[in-house]
């Protein structure tokens, strides 16, 4: 579903050159429940941002459901985004004066969806997370977890084989963000999406199906679930 081939990624900063990715091969499987796994500087965010076509490689291929990347404008990486990928963002990025209806709709109004449509998923959705009796709340009267469920559906509600969740447990106490991390794996399970995580929490590790271990922009291993490395 994913593949990335000696992908690397240089920044220039003033005088000298930062080495984020160092010729980094990897591939992801369809249904796959994966986590980035590094500490900070070890290139996870800047590996989800070349998933999630918001940052380019400076060298490498990137094959996103067996299409090349490489080399797409602006507009083209834009409606590639808009049709495979859903986004999980670790302070949830909803709008305030927006309810949850309308903030889990958002992604359905760009894709230019028709209303009667948009109604079944945005409702069918929100259900599926839980939401129902909150549907016409704002993010401010909702908990953290529940504003990340939010999140969730609407990354979830245009139906993206793809969903990229940067830190989703951060702001969320421990118990709350096992119950997140549990709840996407149900929707991993149910719905055969792809999550891809960038994280520091040890203890959602255990429900990966594949672990990515980074350092210094390299692949120190990949472990699949039971631990065994692949």
């Amino acid at each position: 579903m994913i593949e990335i081939t000696n992908i690397s990624k240089t920044y220039k900063m003033a005088s000298h050159k930062v080495i984020a990715l160092d010729n980094i091969t990897l591939r992801i499987e369809q249904g796959d429940f994966l986590a980035l796994k590094g500490p900070s500087g070890s290139g996870k965010t800047t590996m989800l941002n070349i998933f999630g076509l918001v940052d380019v490689p400076t060298q490498g291929s990137y094959r996103l459901d067996e299409v090349l990347m490489d080399g797409l404008n602006a507009k083209q990486r834009s409606n590639y985004r808009r049709k495979y990928l859903g986004f999980i963002f670790q302070s949830y990025n909803l709008i305030p004066e927006l309810n949850i209806y309308e903030n889990v709709e958002i992604p359905l109004l760009i894709s230019g969806v028709k209303k009667s449509v948009r109604k079944d998923m945005v409702e069918n959705t929100v259900e599926e997370l839980g939401l129902k009796d909150h549907i016409k709340h704002k993010p401010g009267e909702l908990s953290g977890g529940q504003q990340q469920r939010v999140a969730i559906a609407r990354a979830l509600v245009k139906k993206p084989p793809v969903i990229i969740a940067d830190e989703p447990t951060a702001n969320l106490d421990t118990k709350t963000g096992q119950e997140i991390i549990k709840l996407m794996k149900e929707l991993n399970e149910r719905h055969g999406v792809t999550f891809i995580f960038a994280t520091h929490d040890e203890l959602i590790l255990d429900l990966m199906k594949t672990i990515v271990y980074l350092q210094d922009g390299r692949v120190l291993k990949v472990e699949k679930g039971g631990g065994t490395t692949a």
